[in-house]
């Protein structure tokens, strides 16, 4: 059987290792050993026990491809290189996602794309009086709407260095979202970063201090591509995104495969857009071993859900916009959904 390695377990990485195992011999890298449903992390800063409903082990879906805990250092075009030891493939497929670019100590701040690190503040979040989340894009949003319609002791400001929240989003979800937050007293500054921090003292470009209990980074974001330096530098774009085609091949290589947040792909990067990426490739390894024609992923833009807290949301897709309760009926059916899948 033809040998398919895929780093990173993700929305993409575990849909593709799902379609292929059963025609390939899968191996699934991952640097941690379950799936996660990463919409659904916030809650779990304000409900912990929320974390056993989103996560799923990878060796319980997946029944015959391998799984390595671990992480790849270097790629080449016929094998990757895990704590110096050579797997080879006939088809790799990288999905190794994002994080955030922290400029703070680790210590100081809480990266929100870390789970086990939005558990562990539960605690401390419960004694917190002030909160300060840095940016105001999807991800800030919905983190100061889960602490503000949960408690109601907490002086939450957001700092964002644009003029407007979400502002890829449009006009309408934006000034909803600004509402709903001012509302329940969450403090909004436009027009400022954050640049450096002495302990819990958080300073801007424009000289202005912000002490706080607790900091929250929802900004940076920045594609894990570490073990494309050495062999494939310059098949990364400026900002570290993997070049790919219109198939979602590495230019220049049919083998190989990039999609999800780690891709170049001019589109939000979504766990919806994620799968339809994910789809693509495996129609495409398919086709490749069948010497046929392979199909081109066009982005287009798809519905957008956001959780303004347990029982409030947004859903916006064109210049349809609706807010209240059914977005956020929504957004748990689609988190129960995904997680049915996996289980």
């Amino acid at each position: 059987m033809k040998r398919v390695i895929i780093l990173g377990g993700g929305f993409a990485g575990s849909h593709i290792a799902r379609n292929l195992e059963d025609k390939f011999e899968v191996t699934l890298i991952d640097s941690k050993d379950y799936f996660e449903f990463t919409p659904g992390i916030l809650r779990t800063i304000v409900q912990p026990e929320h974390i056993r409903k989103i996560q799923v082990l990878h060796s319980h879906y997946l029944k015959r491809a391998r799984v390595i805990v671990g992480y790849v250092q270097d790629i080449t075009r016929e094998y990757v290189i895990l704590e110096d030891k050579k797997i080879y493939f006939d088809y790799l497929v990288i999905c190794s996602g994002s994080s955030y670019n922290v400029p703070f100590k680790e210590k100081d701040i809480i990266k929100v794309t870390r789970a086990e690190h939005l558990r562990d503040c539960y605690n401390n979040l419960c004694k917190a009086k002030e909160v300060l989340i840095i940016g105001g894009g999807l991800v800030g949003v919905e983190l100061a709407a889960e602490i503000c319609t949960h408690y109601n002791d907490k002086k939450i400001t957001i700092i964002h260095a644009k003029d407007r929240l979400m502002e890829r989003t449009n006009e309408r979800p934006i000034k909803h979202a600004e509402n709903f937050l001012q509302r329940r007293g969450v403090k909004i500054i436009y027009g400022e970063r954050v640049e450096k921090n002495h302990g819990n003292i958080y300073i801007t470009n424009k000289k202005r201090e912000i002490k706080t209990d607790m900091a929250f980074l929802c900004t940076g974001i920045t594609p894990n591509y570490d073990f494309m330096k050495k062999s494939f530098r310059d098949k990364l774009n400026s900002k570290g995104f993997i070049k790919v085609n219109e198939h979602l091949q590495l230019e220049g290589y049919d083998n190989i495969f990039a999609v999800g947040d780690v891709s170049n792909r001019a589109e939000e990067k979504t766990a919806q857009n994620a799968e339809r990426q994910a789809r693509v490739v495996v129609k495409n390894i398919f086709a490749l071993e069948k010497n046929g024609n392979l199909i081109q992923y066009h982005s287009k833009r798809t519905p957008l859900v956001i959780s303004l807290g347990k029982c409030n949301g947004i859903l916006s897709f064109g210049n349809f916009v609706l807010t209240g309760f059914i977005p956020a009926l929504l957004k748990l059916f689609i988190e129960k959904r995904e997680m049915r899948k996996l289980r």
